[in-house]
Order: structure tokens, then C-alpha cells, then sequence
């Protein structure tokens, strides 16, 4: 730490303080949290048993079902913990850990949408060329890479949030994030805000844009299809994926559209947007993939029925 007068143990989460059913909105959470587990597990459990979806495009959504366990369980348990066990401390270290698998998992889900747009526009665009370009080999290696990306930015997130000094155990929000536990701390807290403003400022002007336009790319390749059972197949996988898209950033942009145009975001505002931005992406994206990927939904019908895949 920087100061040795300036230390904790441990963090009591106050953000469910002011709730009158805190009870209720646990339950909430504890159910939505077992059915993101249950639905990305799933997921996980058809691809990786089945030898005929050992493809990229299903390598990516497994890439996707993986962070989005480690993104809700990090803030899902700490949530749990709070309302329905009313366990409010959370050790500094804990806290420190449970902040770093979060944002971590937030870039990732960033980054695997990513990969996940620029795999369909190479499908579609350069359906000849695709299986020599986008092997299972290189999928590995552009996941291993987006994984070390997050790995080294939340490597100094977490180095800055180590050396704060902290006079009072207390995070004012629903769990342990970056913003909380700098908030925490006895410093002026505008000048540690440079560097996650940098992050979002590359996630939102940068990989957004970019996921965009390949789905205009898509979208216009679509209406060149003359075969209408392709182009239905085309459509119905791009729209699974705006589907998840939107899902993931229609919070992010709606805070920051809200906060632009000089709307007053009050604590328990942020920490609603907070657990919907942290809950409903991991929960829809499952979701889409079983119900919308015929494979998946297809091979989901056998497991159910008793049939087995050749």
C-alpha cells in the first residue's frame, strides 16, 4: 500500500443499504444468476461434446459463454452474499480480485464480440477462402491474444487500486468495481479516472464502430443473396448476434448518453444500470445461441429427446 496509516482489511458493501425488499431483489439475482450459469453451461457442454461443432464460429461462442461466467459470478456472488446472507464485509483482497475478474470480463465480452463480427463478415464475404483463413489454430491464437489484452490492462487497473491509500472501509455501490473502490479511497479520484476513461473511450469509439460496420457489410451482402434459403439462414445468424450486440452495450451507451445531456444520475440510479449492464447481457446471450444457431438448437433437441449425434 502506499501509506501504512492508511489501510484495511476488509470493505462493507452499503449500496443495498437504502432497499426496503432487499430480500426480493436478491432472489432476483440469485435466480438470474443460476440461469446464466445453467444456460452457458449448456452452451458448453453441446459444443464441446460434439465433434461436428468444433468449428470457429462455435470456438467463439464458447470464448463468449466462458466470460460470461466469469463476468456475472464475480458481481452475482457478491450480490448474493449482501442481500440474501447479509454478509456486507468483503475482505481487501477479495474485493481487489473480485474487481479485477470483472472488468476483465467486461473487456472480454467487448473483444469476443469482436472476433464474433469479424468471423461472420469473413464467412460471408469470402465463403470460398473462409475455411483456409479462419482455422480453429488461428481462432485459438486471437482469443489467447484478446485474453492477454485484458490481462495487461487490468494488470495496471489493479497495480493504480493497490497503491490508493483507504480511510474507511466503505463501497458506496453493489459490489467491488474500479469506480467504487477508487471512491473509497482518501484521494482525489478524478486523475485515476484518465486511464478506464482511455479503455472505454477505445471500447466504445473504437470496437463498437468497428463491430457496426461489419454488420452493415453483412447486412449488404445479404441483400445480394439470390437464394432465399441462404439469405434467410444469413439474416437469422445476424440478427443472433445484434440480438447480443445490443444486449451488451444498450446499457453502457444509454448511461453515457444519459450523463452527456446533463441528466443527474443519482447513486441508486447507477447501481440499477450497473446490475442490469453486469446481469441481462450474460443471461440473453445463452439464450439467443440455443434458441436462434439451429446446430445448437438442433443438437440441444437430441440431448432432450435421448437421441445421440453421429
Amino acid at each position: 500500500m502506499a501509506n501504512e496509516n492508511y489501510t484495511v482489511d476488509s470493505f462493507v458493501i452499503t449500496g443495498f443499504d437504502h432497499l426496503s425488499n432487499q430480500k426480493l431483489l436478491g432472489y432476483l439475482i440469485l435466480i438470474t444468476y443460476m440461469l446464466i450459469l445453467l444456460g452457458n453451461g449448456i452452451n458448453l457442454c453441446i459444443i464441446l461434446t460434439d465433434r461436428h461443432l468444433h468449428q470457429p464460429m462455435y470456438i467463439l461462442i464458447c470464448n463468449l459463454a466462458v466470460v460470461d461466467i466469469m463476468f456475472s459470478s464475480t458481481c452475482s456472488t457478491t450480490m448474493i452474499s449482501v442481500l440474501l446472507a447479509e454478509i456486507k464485509t468483503v475482505s481487501y483482497y477479495s474485493c481487489i480480485s473480485r474487481m479485477y475478474f470483472y472488468h476483465l470480463g467486461d473487456i472480454k465480452v467487448c473483444l469476443a464480440l469482436s472476433l464474433m463480427a469479424l468471423d461472420r463478415v469473413l464467412a460471408i464475404r469470402l465463403p470460398l477462402r473462409y475455411q483456409s483463413i479462419v482455422t480453429n489454430s488461428r481462432t485459438f491464437l486471437l482469443i489467447l491474444l484478446s485474453w492477454l489484452a485484458g490481462f495487461i490492462i487490468m494488470g495496471v487497473m489493479t497495480s493504480t487500486i493497490d497503491s490508493l491509500p483507504y480511510c474507511q472501509p466503505i463501497i458506496r455501490y453493489v459490489f467491488c468495481d474500479y469506480p467504487a473502490m477508487v471512491r473509497a479511497a482518501c484521494v482525489n479520484p478524478e486523475p485515476y479516472f484518465l486511464f478506464p476513461a482511455m479503455i472505454n473511450l477505445w471500447l466504445m469509439c473504437g470496437q463498437f464502430p468497428f463491430i457496426i460496420c461489419t454488420y452493415a457489410v453483412l447486412a449488404y451482402s445479404v441483400t445480394k443473396l439470390s437464394n432465399n434459403s441462404s439469405k434467410k439462414q444469413m439474416i437469422n445468424t445476424c440478427l443472433s448476434h445484434l440480438i447480443v450486440l445490443f444486449s451488451y452495450y444498450a446499457p453502457k451507451l444509454v448511461s453515457s448518453l444519459l450523463t452527456r445531456i446533463g441528466v443527474v444520475l443519482y447513486l441508486t440510479d447507477r447501481n440499477a444500470i450497473l446490475i442490469v449492464a453486469s446481469l441481462v447481457p450474460s443471461l440473453i446471450h445463452p439464450t439467443v445461441y440455443s434458441i436462434r444457431t439451429k446446430e445448437i438448437r438442433k443438437r440441444l433437441a437430441d440431448v432432450f429427446w435421448g437421441k445421440t449425434s453421429s
